[in-house]
């Protein structure tokens, strides 16, 4: 387990430090855990979330046909007729963002939200990277707040038997989705501060973009409405959501050939999709499993349940907080896995309900993703859109944002959940 750490302390602090050679960094490792046998063969399989790759693949190449019908252009101009300056259109993009990720995979939002952000920056001249990482932190947060906005939620309503409804009201008092978006209304008073320099008055009576072709974004909301869809089909495939991504690109590249009869048109999406992005999830997962399998999380857990003791404020307050750090740089998915039989246990040692422990795990295990650019897939996925784009993503660049981004967001919820399940 030592070794484990060790290695797994290593890769983190050299992808924090050599933001460029983050993949191959994450591959290395990986292949190193392999290797060693710290994550056996017969383990591989199972580490790699390729519900997850399979999202990213197809919508990435949904998205590049998105943005050749010029749809995110036009939607960057009608935002920038809505707001006076830079400032605020930061904000907006956003809030816009989480809205969307209350319903979407986070990843899936960040890549359709992203496109807009750029376009918006093309035509204001401004840095793209504090808008993208705006969007992407922001993503992370809404997908707390209802049964399908996220994994972990999803995970939780599975567990502990909840409903759609349960998220929005629970056992008679409101739920999470409500500590969600307190945190929203606390981190989009941060980013407007964090923002305060950028009163740049957006630029009037620009005629709007002309968009050559509607169907990507009926295909875009076509996914939308079946991804939240497939969240209520029970004992589904652990791969419908990318299955559902994937098949919708294919029916894109179809309509995109019969309108062109181009072939290299047709396929051309196909190169939109970022392989150092899918390459660095692919190492990160299996990174995790090798940590998981040497038994470092179920150690990280149970340390957690003794640091908490018999003090039931104690214990809440250890687990929202260490469940934010842990998850600023392990897969929250596999520890959020750990935890709920861990906290179920708990509660009915200490003779209390659950959901305030269930709650306070899932907002921290969500939210600490946004502390650093590897905390999370949307994180990633963002990050790969701006190197695509020509842009570098620095450390610090990302927790100038993501770390007041996170305190504002946790904080409200921690104090909410207190207050109302205690």
């Amino acid at each position: 387990m030592i070794y484990a750490i060790l290695l797994f302390a290593v890769t983190y602090i050299l992808m924090l430090t050599f933001s460029r050679y983050r993949p191959y960094i994450a591959l290395g490792s990986a292949a190193i855990f392999i290797i060693t046998g710290m994550l056996p063969l017969r383990d591989i399989a199972g580490s790699v979330d390729f519900n997850v790759l399979l999202m990213i693949a197809g919508t990435m190449g949904l998205v590049q046909l998105f943005i050749d019908s010029r749809m995110p252009a036009l939607l960057a101009d009608l935002v920038m007729e809505k707001v006076p300056n830079v400032q605020m259109a930061a904000v907006a993009l956003a809030l816009f963002a989480g809205v969307i990720s209350a319903f979407v995979d986070n990843v899936a939002t960040v890549l359709m939200v992203a496109p807009i952000a750029l376009e918006i920056c093309r035509k204001l001249k401004t840095d793209p990277v504090p808008f993208i990482i705006s969007v992407a932190v922001s993503s992370n947060l809404q997908g707390a707040a209802t049964l399908v906005g996220d994994t972990t939620a999803i995970m939780l309503g599975s567990y502990a038997d909840m409903s759609f409804m349960d998220f929005i009201v629970y056992e008679g008092k409101p739920g999470i989705f409500f500590a969600v978006e307190l945190g929203a209304a606390a981190s989009a008073l941060i980013l407007a501060w964090l923002f305060r320099k950028e009163k740049k008055p957006v630029p009037r009576g620009a005629q709007r973009t002309a968009v050559t072709d509607f169907a990507p974004t009926v295909l875009l909301a076509g996914m939308i409405l079946l991804l939240i869809a497939a969240s209520f089909v029970p004992d589904k495939l652990s791969v419908t959501n990318g299955l559902i991504c994937v098949s919708l690109l294919a029916v894109g590249m179809l309509l995109r050939y019969g309108k062109t009869h181009d072939r290299s048109a047709a396929v051309s999406p196909v190169k939109a999709i970022d392989l150092e992005t899918i390459g660095l999830l692919f190492g990160l997962f299996l990174v995790i499993g090798g940590i998981t399998h040497m038994g470092v999380i179920d150690a990280a857990a149970a340390l957690l349940a003794k640091l908490g003791g018999g003090n039931v404020f104690l214990l809440y307050t250890v687990i929202v907080w260490a469940s934010v750090l842990l998850s600023a740089f392990i897969d929250n998915i596999p520890y959020v896995a750990t935890m709920l039989p861990v906290i179920t246990g708990l509660a009915g040692a200490l003779g209390i309900p659950p959901a305030l422990l269930y709650f306070g795990l899932l907002s921290g295990a969500t939210l600490g993703g946004n502390c650093t650019p590897i905390g999370a897939s949307a994180n990633i996925a963002g990050i790969g859109i701006l190197r695509k784009a020509g842009y570098e993503v620095r450390t610090r660049d990302f927790v100038r944002i993501g770390i007041p981004f996170t305190l504002a967001a946790v904080i409200p919820a921690y104090i909410y959940f207190w207050l109302l399940y205690s």
